[in-house]
């Protein structure tokens, strides 16, 4: 597991429950405390404690093959993934193990696959889940926390990844992750993206969780507008959303769990925001389609400029 936030951390501490043996990846004090305390997640108030190995990535190309692992995911911020495929690009080359990605943004598997190949990437999304690092060792993770995976860009008939994917979805349904397979995860991710960057952005600028943003009288409206620019951005990846799947999202998020978002958690710790993977995305999409996305436009340049 790369990157043992709150997300990768609760579905490694799933997955080893179940009797899977998983390796995670951290650095700093959150490594130490790894290495020298164990995982602690706190899922929804029930807390757990779990013994599982961690290592830097040095470590990780140092002590182990690529090979050794069934799978390889990865849940690192998104403005980590490119940084951390070319560190570990010989690592992994040497091998052919596949790598999953559980990552907001729909830029991610390209930068897997330039380092890797198509054939062994498989994309991926955390949906209804919210989590976050609490303290070095510790993790806090709520909601469904399902996963919908798929091989990327498109399942073709005959893919030899579908035998590994019902394996993985056997495997993640009976550790107790809610997990579906999808035959187009690009219109997944996008689906996804959809609500991200309705709700991300403007919760780190107004510094409300998503239902207080998504009911909000005055920011609902821009939250539904963020979202229904990605629709419309998402023709440049020849994904054709619809209206409905702008109202569902939309319904999906306003009635979920009222949580920070990584966004808001990530600016208040001062730490980089993952706005270009996000907003940057609709907004490199858009100029190529030559449409506009005013409220994302606008958004993103109060965050960047510190508003």
């Amino acid at each position: 597991m790369l990157g043992a936030g709150g997300i990768g951390g609760y579905y490694a501490a799933r997955l080893s429950e179940a009797g899977h043996k998983v390796v995670l990846t951290a650095r700093g004090e959150h490594l130490k405390a790894l290495k020298a305390d164990g995982l602690t997640v706190d899922y929804e108030g029930e807390v757990r404690h779990h013994a599982l190995p961690a290592c830097s990535h040095e470590a990780l190309c140092r002590d182990y093959a690529p090979d050794d692992f069934d799978l390889v995911a990865v849940t690192l911020k998104s403005t980590a993934t490119e940084a951390v495929m070319a560190e570990l690009a010989n690592w992994l080359c040497s091998g052919s193990v596949p790598v999953l990605s559980l990552q907001n943004g729909v830029d991610n598997e390209p930068l897997i696959a330039s380092v890797v190949g198509e054939q062994r990437v498989l994309g991926g999304l955390a949906v209804r889940i919210g989590g976050h690092v609490t303290g070095p060792g510790q993790v806090y993770a709520e909601g469904v926390a399902q996963i919908v995976m798929g091989a990327w860009p498109k399942q073709q008939a005959g893919d030899p990844r579908e035998s590994l994917l019902k394996q993985l979805d056997a495997a993640f349904n009976e550790a107790g992750i809610p997990t579906t397979m999808s035959s187009d995860i690009r219109y997944e991710l996008w689906r996804k993206l959809v609500i991200n960057n309705g709700v991300n952005p403007l919760s780190a600028l107004t510094r409300l969780d998503t239902r207080s943003l998504t009911h909000h009288p005055e920011f609902g409206p821009f939250v539904y507008a963020m979202m229904a620019e990605t629709v419309e951005a998402a023709r440049a990846d020849h994904v054709n959303l619809t209206q409905q799947d702008l109202d569902e999202m939309f319904s999906l998020i306003r009635n979920f769990n009222a949580i920070k978002t990584s966004m808001l958690v990530d600016r208040e710790k001062g730490r980089p925001l993952e706005l270009d993977s996000i907003s940057g995305a609709v907004l490199r999409r858009c100029k190529a389609l030559g449409v506009e996305a005013p409220v994302t436009a606008l958004v993103s340049a109060l965050l960047r400029h510190g508003v």
